[in-house]
């Protein structure tokens, strides 16, 4: 099939170093080329060790920071919130932006020491990066640590797809997706389009593969689909199965024969989002 025929997909998997498990699955993904891109909790205390399996892959994915607020890390660290106290704070009123600047410089200082280089993205778990207050800052931050970048680190816009959304899709959207493209976009930072693998993290293998087939189905220029891999169920994680069962999918034949069928290729954000951004065309100040 020729390449102009096939569509990219920035293909993420999530989570790298919240355990040893995840960081281990995800490296095979990408190794195999089933992934394209994994995001890193630097305040895990496994990152700092983790981080050297990523070598070996370092220039076949993007590595970039998953900004967190809401994880047992964050709130080992001082700053984190449980997921509702969140929410609430973006909701009324917002959170303290200079306060927000200092945890993701922290965050971003903690990346850079280990991995050696500035984060190809950014993306936030369970979606922070797009709350009221924190997207000012995040936006703010980037662009003041890496303009002088010839590929500045781009920010995922966790949007989900019209077709098949729910409740919990319809949520993570309107807790700041537009709002974070437009000063992104105001500022010349890139930024990804369409979210897919938002689900209930309740599935079965023939489930999951229904939902990927559809997620591929919808997948348009500067699409990310995101992943939560483990090479076996953690004990310790609540998601332990979940990521499993992932993982499963994910690293076998079903997974390529469904990206064949589709007509889809993980690739990495330059080559996704370089040609969305100029299917958009400069922007107006704010």
């Amino acid at each position: 099939m020729a390449e102009d025929a096939i569509r990219r997909l920035i293909v993420c998997a999530d989570d790298f170093a919240v355990h040893p498990s995840a960081s281990l699955g995800i490296v095979q993904l990408a190794r195999c080329g089933r992934i394209s891109a994994t995001s890193a909790m630097v305040l895990s205390p496994h990152w700092s060790r983790d981080v050297a399996l990523l070598q070996g892959v370092r220039e076949r994915i993007d590595v970039g920071l998953h900004l967190d607020w809401t994880s047992d890390f964050a709130l080992a660290s001082g700053h984190g919130m449980t997921l509702g106290r969140t929410m609430r704070q973006a909701l009324l009123g917002g959170f303290d932006q200079g306060q927000a600047r200092r945890v993701i410089d922290h965050q971003l200082d903690l990346f850079e020491s280990h991995w050696g280089d500035a984060p190809d993205f950014v993306d936030g778990h369970q979606h922070v990066q797009q709350f009221d207050g924190i997207r000012q800052a995040l936006v703010e931050v980037l662009a003041r640590r890496y303009a002088a970048l010839p590929r500045q680190p781009y920010v995922r816009i966790s949007r989900a797809a019209r077709e098949g959304l729910d409740f919990k899709s319809a949520v993570i959207s309107a807790m700041g997706a537009n709002a974070l493209e437009k000063i992104a976009d105001h500022v010349g930072i890139a930024s990804s389009g369409t979210l897919f693998g938002i689900y209930d993290f309740q599935a079965d293998g023939s489930r999951y593969a229904g939902l990927m087939k559809r997620w591929l189905r919808q997948v348009r220029p500067g699409s990310i689909l995101m992943c939560h891999p483990a090479l076996a169920a953690d004990p310790g994680d609540a998601l332990g199965a979940t990521r499993w069962q992932e993982f499963t999918y994910l690293s076998g034949s079903d997974f390529a024969a469904a990206l064949q069928q589709a007509r889809v290729r993980p690739a990495r954000g330059h080559e996704v989002l370089s040609r969305r951004l100029s299917q958009k065309g400069p922007q107006p100040p704010p």
